[in-house]
């Protein structure tokens, strides 16, 4: 099936995507965003506050070695983790229904269209929040800008592992 090894993701991976879990509380949904990191090419993985960080058996079950291949780093803040992405020149986007969010509609990449010319060499780091509080508000003022899944249901709310899934599949630079 043409699967490359963790050694191989680590040397050749500079998709310029990072994903930030603020606060996400379930070993679970971390493990499932490093799977879908892992499926869709992201450069790492910064797992802030209380995400449960590996080793852990519980990421593992859903990671299913993801952990092992996406490099990750933990932040005590995800304050902290927005300052080092935007020194380091990263786009930082809360995923989050807001006033002004930019609504992924399947646009390129899901960015404002001011935005979309630096597509080619952008670097973006989506930021994914606590299951039931969302991204924290200090974080989203610091973000360049919001992102949000349009949805036509009663409910007005994703599980953060779909939702990671859902917004690297939009994003990726290889679609």
């Amino acid at each position: 099936m043409g699967r490359i090894s963790p050694e191989e993701y680590c040397s050749r991976n500079a998709s310029g995507t990072v994903v930030v879990l603020d606060n996400v509380r379930s070993a679970y949904n971390v493990g499932s965003a490093f799977r879908s990191a892992d499926a869709f090419g992201a450069s790492r993985v910064y797992l802030c506050g209380i995400c449960a960080v590996p080793p852990s058996a519980e990421i593992h079950k859903t990671a299913l070695g993801a952990e092992e291949a996406v490099p990750w780093r933990h932040f005590a803040d995800t304050l902290e983790a927005v300052a080092t992405l935007k020194a380091e020149g990263y786009t930082v986007v809360a995923v989050e229904q807001t006033e002004n969010s930019v609504k992924l509609d399947g646009a390129v990449r899901g960015v404002p269209p001011e935005t979309r010319a630096t597509l080619g060499r952008a670097k973006y780091a989506f930021i994914f929040g606590n299951e039931v509080e969302g991204v924290q508000q200090s974080v989203v003022d610091a973000s360049d800008f919001c992102l949000e899944i349009p949805q036509h249901g009663t409910k007005h709310s994703l599980n953060v592992a779909v939702t990671v899934g859902i917004v690297l599949f939009a994003t990726s630079p290889a679609r």
